[in-house]
């Protein structure tokens, strides 16, 4: 749902009723657990300063930011109160595990929803915060936090949510199109779906818990490298640095009045992740029980998650995260291709680069560092159009040849003749032949052609040659040796590969 409201409800399926699990223990300033004596100026149940930071750890839970300050370890009373703050509701009930991806090696996904459920707000406020009027919910926002194995650092990935996928049982739609026709539970499917990622934990946050979260920080800062004006989300920001309160915040989060649309609005919301970060961590919080108590309140209090995450699994994750600073979380999008495609019902979507978006999702499954695209300077290999080729039909298969030449010619390689009969005519292997001064072109045709292996000829005299064998399935030139092509391609802001930036990187100093 954008601010415009031009989304409409999905009728299919009736998003399921939240079951929420609330309980009401007094806040840890009121119920404080006898300690030993402490400094005078130091209340007794907090550790020191530099204790406090330390022990401060990341709390995945929200819109944009999914990130909120935990106290980890000050007692098993302020955790459990922490506890307690939270929604939860039921996700993963029903999902069977042969229809999942496999569970990660002590890894961590959590899914993060922003919700743009405007249930609980009069029409006043909604006017105030330049959210529509549209009913019903959707995610407004979405994104995969990967917290690696020694919980040294964390990974969030921003998902389009006009993302174009296949949503199990509802066939291809747009992705946030997952939440309103199914709930977290659809929602969680669809994801795990299309990234073949697992997830372990959903976090969801609504309109009003960001802003309040903004507010109760006193604001965050941004940087604007041009201007923005939204009329209907009431937004109007010069280039530069601002401090904004929570409404206006909210806005910069969601306009889309920016020439990338969704693109420019992942790079936004992370930027107010980081913002947000950064003020949790240097708010110093823990020094004041009461501004502890309000933050919590306000902060959790609007936040629903899955009923795995319960006080125990708490209390070790914010163990475990207690070192974490802005360096260690790493933010990312999916790789995107296309931000016009046309969907058969006429609206517009975006579409994933296969190959980036899967090298990205299998990188994050296995628990491995996100791949970096290679610069022109780091490779090594020639592009497609610096290679001559001489083709040969190594088979019985009749214009085998042919086919492969035009392929060849399709992917940007030169062959300036037609193809040949091989004298062996049983070659079960595509085979690339090469002198030893062309073993950077053999190597770009072996990993452009499935199944092909290279044998070096001093013989040859520069020249190289390809002869299908039996096994030949295509020509597919990676990514990164492509040559440009003639076809003019949609500018998506350079979102076609990975690319990262830490919270550090991405704070407005």
């Amino acid at each position: 749902m954008n601010e415009d409201g031009n989304d409409t409800p999905r009728p299919l399926g009736e998003v399921p009723e939240f079951r929420r699990i609330r309980s009401g223990p007094l806040p840890p300033h009121q119920n404080i657990p006898p300690r030993r004596r402490a400094p005078a100026d130091q209340l007794p149940w907090l550790p020191s300063a530099a204790a406090r930071r330390r022990r401060a750890a990341l709390l995945l839970c929200g819109f944009l930011s999914a990130v909120v300050l935990l106290v980890s370890g000050s007692s098993w009373a302020v955790t459990g109160w922490l506890s307690d703050q939270l929604h939860r509701y039921d996700v993963f009930t029903g999902l069977l595990d042969e229809n999942r991806p496999p569970a990660s090696q002590g890894a961590l996904n959590f899914l993060v929803i922003g919700s743009d459920d405007r249930s609980g707000l009069d029409s006043r406020q909604r006017s105030e915060l330049g959210v529509g009027n549209v009913e019903g919910r959707r995610s407004d926002t979405m994104m995969l936090v990967h917290l690696n194995h020694q919980r040294e650092h964390i990974t969030v990935v921003g998902i389009p949510r006009d993302s174009w996928v296949r949503i199990p049982g509802h066939g291809p739609d747009k992705i946030n199109a997952a939440y309103s026709l199914g709930g977290p539970q659809l929602a969680v499917q669809t994801v795990e779906a299309a990234t073949g990622v697992r997830i372990d934990h959903y976090v969801e946050i609504d309109f009003t818990g960001f802003v309040e979260v903004v507010d109760t920080l006193g604001g965050i800062t941004v940087c604007l490298p041009e201007a923005i004006h939204d009329e209907k989300a009431h937004l109007s920001l010069e280039a530069g640095t601002h401090r904004l309160q929570g409404t206006q915040a909210l806005a910069f989060a969601r306009t889309r009045k920016s020439p990338h649309g969704d693109l420019d609005r992942i790079d936004r919301q992370q930027q107010v992740l980081a913002a947000l970060l950064d003020e949790a961590l240097n708010a110093q919080i823990l020094s004041d029980p009461a501004r502890l108590a309000q933050f919590v309140e306000t902060a959790l209090g609007s936040i629903t998650v899955d009923d795995t995450l319960d006080t125990a699994a708490l209390i070790q994750l914010g163990t475990q995260l207690r070192s974490l600073g802005l360096d260690d979380v790493t933010f990312t999008q999916v790789p995107v291709d296309r931000i016009d495609f046309w969907t058969p019902s006429g609206e517009v979507a975006v579409t994933w680069h296969e190959q980036h978006a899967t090298e990205l999702f299998t990188a994050i499954a296995a628990d491995r560092p996100i791949p970096q695209p290679q610069s022109a300077e780091d490779s090594a290999l020639p592009s497609p159009d610096e290679v001559t080729v001489e083709v040969y039909n190594g088979t019985t298969i009749p214009g085998l040849g042919a086919q492969v030449r035009v392929e060849l010619l399709e992917s940007g390689f030169q062959v300036p003749e037609s193809a040949g009969n091989w004298p062996q005519q049983d070659l079960a292997e595509t085979l690339v032949r090469y002198s030893p001064e062309r073993e950077d072109a053999a190597t770009l045709l072996v990993e452009s052609i499935p199944g092909a292996r290279a044998e070096v000829d001093p013989g040859l005299g520069g020249r190289v040659q390809v002869i299908a064998g039996v096994n030949h399935t295509g020509v597919a030139v990676p990514a990164h040796a492509a040559s440009p092509i003639a076809e003019q391609p949609v500018d998506v802001g350079g979102r076609e590969t990975v690319h990262t930036r830490t919270a550090a990187e991405n704070v407005c100093r």
